[in-house]
């Protein structure tokens, strides 16, 4: 089948009872590929051989419950992202907070209302492919950083430790979890801009002349304009960790010259976490400086280069760091 071919929802209905079965079949049958299992045991068979995108499960089944079938569903990591919909009779004891506890997303009741249940399966699958449209985003921004990193660093590693790094500092500054998920996967797009540099200046093994320094510059400024007219908050956010991250708390940064908080706290955290994985990664053109010599940089450079306050936390936060920068570690040979 064609990538462009989408095949319709596979829907397991798991109920005991052939009538509840065929009313269901006869509601879903035009929208949806359905399948059928009569037991929990044959649900789970089931979910082994085929690739389900929803689940209508019974509570109320000899052998094994509808809470036991959920419970097992939610503990294999490779069925823990259906959705369940948990199907019961209105005489039926059920304890809603259990089921939700377990991982179900809602309750239907019989008998079933047509409408109701068309309308509850669509907008679960619905929230699926919301969330698969937010993995492919996530999965396009770090294809997108590391195609910055290409040049000079093949694994593209660099991005994966300098936004975690990014990560760590902002929740020790106070940042709200969800914000700082946000700093990391925007401060993967920071260097966007180097896709420009020509590999003579990015790749020189030497000190930078003038010319070649003002070009190399260039790239935050690049890397903004091409986030330019953000529609989107995360966009809004790499942009401004392009054109700041570059910036020094004195004001001898670039390109624009900001001091202080003048500078986004964004490209405040994004500065500190760039130059320690910078300095303690080896390139093809360069050496790695231990990670005392690296830290020892940022206190010397605190107030003048860095935000003082943020170097302070860096180095507290150096445990998470230094688990970080093991678990990304380089993955092949660099060139020599």
């Amino acid at each position: 089948m064609s990538l462009l071919e989408k095949a319709q929802p596979r829907i397991l209905i798991v109920d005991d009872e052939p009538a509840n079965l065929k009313v269901l079949r006869q509601v879903l049958q035009d929208s949806y590929r359905l399948s059928f299992a009569r037991s929990g045991e044959a649900a789970l068979e089931l979910l082994d051989k085929e690739d389900i995108d929803l689940i209508l499960l019974d509570i109320m089944m000899p052998d094994m419950t509808g809470f036991e079938v959920c419970e097992k569903v939610k503990g294999n990591s490779d069925t823990a992202r259906i959705p369940v919909i948990f199907v019961t009779a209105l005489k039926d004891t059920i304890d809603e907070e259990t089921g939700f506890k377990l991982g179900a997303v809602d309750y239907i009741t019989k008998p079933i209302v047509p409408a109701i249940v068309r309308a509850r399966v669509k907008t679960h699958l619905s929230l699926v492919q919301a969330d698969a449209l937010k993995e492919t985003q996530i999965d396009l921004i770090q294809r997108l950083g590391r195609a910055a990193e290409y040049k000079d660093n093949e694994t593209g590693m660099h991005v994966q430790r300098m936004s975690r790094y990014s990560y760590v500092l902002a929740v020790a500054a106070g940042i709200d979890e969800q914000t700082a998920n946000e700093l990391l996967l925007a401060a993967q797009m920071h260097d966007l801009g180097k896709i420009a540099i020509p590999d003579n200046i990015l790749l020189k093994p030497g000190r930078l002349d003038e010319g070649e320094f003002k070009q190399m510059k260039a790239h935050a400024q690049i890397g903004a304009d091409i986030l330019s007219n953000p529609q989107s908050q995360l966009v809004a956010l790499a942009r401004s960790i392009a054109i700041t991250h570059h910036e020094k708390w004195d004001g001898s940064g670039y390109p624009k010259g900001l001091k202080e908080k003048e500078i986004p706290l964004e490209g405040r955290i994004a500065a500190i976490a760039d130059v320690f994985d910078a300095l303690t990664s080896e390139r093809p053109y360069k050496k790695a400086w231990s990670v005392e010599d690296a830290v020892q940089l940022l206190q010397d450079e605190s107030g003048k280069h860095f935000d003082p306050e943020l170097v302070t936390l860096f180095v507290q936060e150096l445990p998470k760091i230094l688990d970080i920068k093991n678990k990304f570690a380089e993955q092949i040979q660099l060139s020599r």
